[in-house]
């Protein structure tokens, strides 16, 4: 059960409500977001639903039986979309695509980058300057530094930035240049971190894990949801099967499915879904055909020289390409 407070809701009237809830032996739990202020209700006993809904102080009141409640579909039927400012919306029927380099390596790379989406009309930035990486001895980013001038050079062009952050001890230093935090598939369920992310006022793009249920996914949003930040972005990046044809298995299903149960936006990652660069045009449509309000895929000036995922980066010819294509795409799609 979700219950959503009016702003003007008493003291009186909170605590009335409290004992109210108690009485019928559930479990209750205050969430305040940026938008507004909620109590989650956990309880099997069954009851009229009115007997709550028309006390005071309450705005509305929605019966919700997933383990998620804040970001399940049954109680906010309308899509969230999520405001990055300067016009740009992902979600509730706006499109945005995310292109950039797997790793940010150099000034040069930034410029270069910036360039070639600003001529593509593309005002998301991908890139990593903290680096997850299977060995220890691979290029593990520029850290801070590569940040702040990074952001330094997007600014000056009008483009956000959306970046991966792997601790908490490193959420307030990134805070200030960061337009979209990316939390990668190894951290899909490190709570401490979500539970952080949760606390700041900033849009967070979470990565489905290598081997995580869709049910996981939607319950580690609901940490963030739950700790006071409603924008949220679910990622789609591939999950490991035991095929060994292609990096991940990219499970187009799953952008269908979460479409269906939440109200958060949904975004396609080909590049890690499939692994291999001559695919990844055709799997990145294949996500907007069943969906998805956005796609983030890697770009690089010559992926042969890219520090790190070069067999699945795209160069700027076949980026400029699937700029055209996946706006196309999503054109087709709307109008059916």
């Amino acid at each position: 059960m979700i219950i959503q407070l009016e702003k003007n809701i008493t003291d009186i009237q909170r605590a009335t409500l409290e004992a109210k809830l108690n009485a019928i032996q559930y479990k209750t739990a205050e969430v305040s977001t940026q938008y507004s202020e909620y109590i989650v209700g956990v309880g099997k006993k069954e009851f009229d639903i009115r007997s709550i809904g028309t006390m005071p102080g309450i705005r509305d009141i929605h019966r919700v039986s997933d383990a998620y409640k804040l970001v399940s579909k049954k109680w906010r039927v309308e899509d969230t979309i999520i405001e990055l400012g300067d016009g740009l919306k992902i979600g509730g029927g706006h499109f945005e695509i995310m292109a950039g380099p797997c790793s940010i390596e150099s000034e040069e790379q930034i410029e270069t980058t910036i360039e070639h989406l600003v001529k593509n009309g593309v005002r998301i930035m991908r890139g990593g300057v903290y680096k997850p990486r299977s060995s220890p001895y691979s290029f593990r980013g520029l850290g801070i530094d590569g940040l702040k001038l990074w952001h330094q050079k997007s600014r000056e062009a009008g483009i956000k930035i959306i970046t991966e952050v792997m601790m908490t001890d490193q959420i307030d230093d990134m805070l200030e240049y960061v337009d979209i935090f990316q939390v990668g598939a190894r951290n899909s369920q490190n709570f401490n971190l979500l539970d952080a992310l949760g606390k700041i006022d900033r849009p967070v793009m979470l990565k489905r894990g290598i081997s995580g249920t869709i049910d996981e996914l939607l319950q580690s949003a609901e940490y963030i949801f739950s700790n006071g930040n409603e924008r949220i972005l679910l990622c789609e990046r591939g999950i490991r099967t035991y095929e060994k044809a292609y990096r991940n298995c990219m499970d187009i299903n799953a952008i269908a499915m979460l479409k269906e149960k939440t109200h958060l936006p949904v975004i396609a990652d080909p590049s890690h879904g499939i692994g291999v660069r001559r695919f990844v045009e055709s799997v990145a449509l294949a996500g907007v055909m069943v969906g998805a309000d956005g796609v983030i895929f890697e770009a690089h000036q010559c992926p042969e020289k890219a520090f790190s995922d070069g067999q699945q980066t795209l160069n700027f010819d076949e980026a400029d390409a699937l700029f055209t294509k996946l706006r196309k795409t999503f054109a087709f799609k709307q109008n059916l």
